[in-house]
């Protein structure tokens, strides 16, 4: 059985940023819910330090994870987060 893949950790948005971020993350979260394979997305702006997103994700299988990876890269989500930096751990890849 393919082993299932977690993503936990953060991103952190430059300050001229969070707005931008802001706007197309519903959406984002929506997409993502939507996929196949998809088990859990979490993304939440982190109280009292707003350019940090804590994010989580699972997803059933490292394919549905790379699908996932690839539609994010041309997405309006992959545009206005192109610049900020990422710290994940990555696990079941």
């Amino acid at each position: 059985m393919a082993e299932k893949v977690v993503l936990s950790g953060f991103i952190i948005v430059p300050e001229g940023e969070v707005e931008g971020v802001l706007e197309l993350l519903p959406e984002h979260i929506t997409l993502t819910l939507a996929e196949p394979g998809c088990l859990v997305f979490e993304v939440r702006q982190r109280a009292g330090t707003p350019t940090i997103f804590d994010v989580y994700e699972e997803f059933q299988t490292a394919e549905a994870f790379a699908a996932h990876q690839a539609r994010v890269q041309a997405s309006p989500w992959g545009a206005v987060t192109k610049g900020v930096e990422r710290s994940y751990s990555v696990t079941g890849n």
